[in-house]
């Protein structure tokens, strides 16, 4: 068997779709990944660990401007901007739930005490609902992560600035999970017109 390889979610409308999949579902945990996944750029592992004290201040009772996190993979520090449709989903979440503390899990599994949801679990919230509204290509959740710098990309983000935010140690790993196609080349040459 041939693996695939992940894609971006490149129509706007789909990761539209996404959400309001979830939202018509009351699936607000899932929708609230789905959404701080594409406005983020953390790996799956980093959004997991993500505690309410990561995005909250329960001095000042607001949402933080940034996340401030050291990433599983890399070891690297990061601070994320915290955007409009990030802050919507978790307060939204926030809402719902019947208590929440600096260090218990945006996530939560509904094992254990303060448990978050793991990977396999993530998986099947993202390939499910792709599945479900027949988005094309191979969706996972590495896919959230593709999507940003897809996006920023099409909106004109240089790539060197996408591979600092992805932290990439070179511009050849960002150009390969741009996922850069044929139709997006034609774009380029269709609108340039001179």
């Amino acid at each position: 068997m041939v693996m695939q390889k992940t894609q971006p979610i490149k129509d706007k409308k789909d990761i539209q779709r996404l959400k309001q999949y979830y939202l018509d579902r009351h699936q607000v945990r899932n929708y609230t990944l789905f959404t701080l996944g594409v406005n983020t750029s953390l790996r799956i592992g980093d959004l997991l660990a993500l505690t309410w004290g990561d995005v909250y201040s329960f001095e000042c009772r607001r949402f933080r401007d940034h996340i401030m996190l050291t990433e599983q993979k890399t070891g690297k520090s990061n601070q994320i901007a915290l955007n409009k449709e990030a802050t919507k989903a978790l307060k939204l979440l926030m809402e719902l739930q019947y208590e929440i503390s600096p260090k218990m899990y945006i996530f939560k599994s509904r094992e254990g005490q303060n448990r978050h949801i793991d990977r396999t679990q993530a998986f099947h919230i993202i390939k499910n609902a792709a599945s479900d509204l027949q988005l094309t290509g191979t969706i996972s959740c590495h896919s959230l992560r593709k999507t940003f710098g897809y996006h920023a990309w099409k909106d004109g983000v240089p790539p060197a600035l996408i591979m600092s935010i992805y932290n990439h140690s070179s511009l050849e790993i960002t150009k390969r999970y741009l996922s850069i196609d044929q139709d997006d080349k034609d774009m380029v040459f269709l609108k340039l017109n001179l």
